[in-house]
């Protein structure tokens, strides 16, 4: 899948891009009520970029350059923009 084909909804995202650029990290509190850090990544292949979400210990996985698969992703939209997630039950995986 091309991050080009990406729409908001989509689930069973599967993927391979390379870390363009990563956020500052932040401090949340989860829906689940549990403390948590996130940070917002750009990922891109060769039909475009899309931001990611890096939660916790997936920040420090990866770098700027890294290749990395997304497995069972899904895509939202947040303030107008596709974002992609990995969520509980997808993977991440630094080529």
């Amino acid at each position: 899948m091309k991050i080009s084909e990406l729409r908001p909804g989509m689930k069973r995202v599967e993927l391979q891009g390379r870390i363009t650029e990563i956020g500052e990290v932040r401090e949340v509190t989860t829906r689940f009520g549990e403390p948590g850090r996130v940070a917002t990544a750009i990922l891109e292949d060769d039909s475009g970029t899309i931001k990611l979400s890096l939660w916790n210990e997936t920040i420090e996985a990866v770098s700027v350059n890294s290749t990395v698969k997304i497995e069972n992703g899904y895509v939202t939209s947040f303030r107008g923009e596709n974002q992609l997630n990995v969520g509980r039950y997808g993977r991440l995986t630094v080529l």
